[in-house]
């Protein structure tokens, strides 16, 4: 997820790059180290990235020695995943909406802030869900969060254009037609500035605290 201020757009080696920067890092980290956890991804599991982008969540959980593929809507940033890739990751490019896999085809499958660009995001959340044997984990905007006060509103602004911001209420909704016996929404990134102030609030604040930038759903 990109909490870029930059309103300009970016190529796929810009928005990569931005994972490298102190606060991209520091933001990237805490994005991966959630979703992994509520994974609990384990080596050789396989995994399914939706929205992968340019694959820096990807190549992440092919570090740790799953079977990944990523799937997105935009070719430039597949084939950017592709060159970064180590060459095991397969990139296919397809619809969040209309996922081209069979029920429970994956171990586990993750979506990292990028559900909420899909315009019929509850059809988006079904399909993640459909194509998981194991567990999902999909981080979305919050929108009750100082991330949506500053770049949220009247349709977003930079990085945030068109996105929809989630609320719980809504994205409970969501779950309760869906085939999942256990699933909980945790939160992250109180404070996107990286400061160090922003650092402390994220080591002592509580994942059940309903404000941070990301809302995190996992079953």
């Amino acid at each position: 997820m990109r909490l870029a201020a930059d309103a300009r757009p970016v190529t796929p080696e810009q928005y990569d790059a931005w994972y490298d920067t102190p606060r991209g890092r520091w933001i990237g980290d805490l994005e991966w180290t959630a979703v992994r956890d509520a994974l609990r991804l384990q080596p050789c599991d396989t995994v399914l990235d939706v929205g992968c982008g340019t694959g820096w969540f990807t190549r992440r959980a092919e570090s740790m020695g799953a079977r990944v593929a990523g799937i997105d809507i935009d070719a430039a940033s597949l084939d950017f995943a592709r060159h970064e890739g180590a060459g095991r990751a397969e990139y296919l490019i397809g619809d969040a909406t209309c996922l081209p896999f069979e029920d429970a085809a994956f171990d586990k499958v993750m979506s990292i802030a990028a559900l909420c660009f899909v315009s019929d995001w509850p059809l988006a959340i079904a399909e993640t869900v459909r194509v998981s044997r194991v567990r999902f984990a999909i981080g979305l905007l919050n929108r009750h969060s100082v991330l949506y006060l500053s770049k949220g509103r009247h349709g977003g602004t930079g990085a945030y254009a068109g996105a929809h911001w989630h609320t719980r209420a809504e994205v409970e909704a969501s779950m309760r037609a869906l085939p999942v016996t256990q699933w909980r929404i945790s939160y992250g990134i109180f404070d996107a500035s990286g400061s160090s102030a922003a650092r402390l609030l994220e080591r002592v604040a509580p994942a059940t605290l309903p404000f941070g930038s990301i809302l995190l759903l996992a079953g």
